[in-house]
């Protein structure tokens, strides 16, 4: 089962909510929409699921449009963020009641029942009520009734938000390793950069309502397109340098100069952009190109496992993510050191002009 939206556009009283969206998901695929709130995942989405019909466009299923055809008449599944569970029924009749409404065998219900609580780790709870479960629990409910219908596509929309970071992280890889032995379309919404690189597969950058990038979430990640999808595709947000490139070397904000490498080279001279990503900016040399920076600590943030420090100097400011806590002091003096070769350009547009062989040494 393919899916193909082709010249998709959404409007709702005069706001364009979607605009030229052309996809094609690949049967087997694991997908992410990535895009930060109201950018247009869950419009696209209930699109997909035939909650609601474009304005324009069409939608294609297995090469069939089923643009207007409504979502009882389309092989899929959806879970939500929120637990959506019926609390009157046990765990069983919760993953069943898909299956009874479409009328299978009750020896049937009983063999696909057990064995999607199986894969999701939820058979002591099968005679339990929803609201006798813990978080991770009710959510591992909701998604065993999506999957027990084998559907043909199953719409993930943001279903590991409201719960806790381990949770999360335990979900999150057992969705990976579902979803690669089965021949079903999984579509994951996500307003996080991180846990849309963590979950891999094909990743589609939405941003006010377009698809700016798609493509395999490792390339996307290391080649945005534009400043808009390096941003969206970073969490710090990727750091930014305005500078200018001249025949023999690099400046930063009229202070920092350093000499430019042979990939740099081929870039006309001209004011640009520089982006760097806050995971590739270290307080120890790495590599001989690394540009050194005298920086005074302005903030550090502490998030589960990491550092995110906030540098600043006379002329710009840089946000550095390191491993671990880091424990420095407000104003103190630090030395940064940042990979020169790992740099993105951007035009003034904002449009990405690095050359292939920059990227493959990233």
């Amino acid at each position: 089962m393919s899916l193909v939206l082709e010249n998709i556009e959404y409007v709702v009283d005069g706001d364009t909510y979607l605009s030229d969206i052309n996809l094609k998901l690949e049967p087997g695929s694991f997908n992410v929409l990535l895009g930060r709130t109201l950018a247009g995942k869950t419009s696209l989405m209930r699109l997909m699921a035939g909650l609601d019909k474009p304005t324009s466009g069409h939608i294609y299923m297995n090469g069939q449009d089923v643009t207007n055809i409504a979502v009882q008449k389309r092989n899929i599944s959806m879970v939500y963020q929120q637990f959506i569970n019926y609390p009157n029924l046990t765990v069983r009749e919760n993953i069943a009641s898909p299956l009874r409404l479409a009328k299978i065998k009750e020896s049937e219900i009983t063999k696909r029942v057990n064995e999607t609580a199986a894969i999701l780790q939820i058979e002591p709870f099968l005679d339990r009520y929803p609201l006798e479960l813990s978080g991770g629990q009710q959510q591992r409910t909701s998604m065993a009734r999506a999957l027990v219908k084998d559907a043909s596509i199953i719409l993930f929309d943001e279903p590991l938000v409201n719960l806790d970071y381990k949770l999360r992280e335990e979900l999150r890889a057992e969705l990976r390793d579902l979803f690669e032995e089965r021949n079903t379309i999984a579509i994951y919404a996500t307003t996080e950069p991180n846990e849309a690189l963590a979950l891999g597969g094909v990743t589609s950058l939405l941003h006010e309502g377009r698809v700016i990038q798609s493509g395999p979430a490792s390339k996307v990640y290391r080649q945005p397109v534009n400043v808009d999808a390096a941003k969206l595709y970073s969490e710090p947000a990727i750091n930014l340098i305005p500078g200018r490139l001249s025949n023999n070397e690099v400046t930063f904000d009229e202070s920092v100069h350093f000499p430019i490498d042979q990939d740099l080279s081929r870039i006309p001279p001209g004011d640009y952009l520089f982006g760097v990503l806050p995971s590739h900016i270290g307080l120890v040399p790495n590599s001989d190109d690394d540009l050194e920076l005298s920086m005074r600590m302005q903030l550090a943030e502490i998030s589960g496992s990491e550092t995110y420090m906030h540098v600043i100097n006379d002329h710009f400011e840089l946000v550095i993510q390191l491993s671990g806590v880091i424990s420095y002091h407000i104003g103190d003096e630090i030395k940064v050191y940042l990979p020169t070769h790992k740099l993105l350009v951007f035009d003034l547009d904002g449009n990405t002009i690095q050359t292939a062989s920059q990227q493959t040494k990233r």
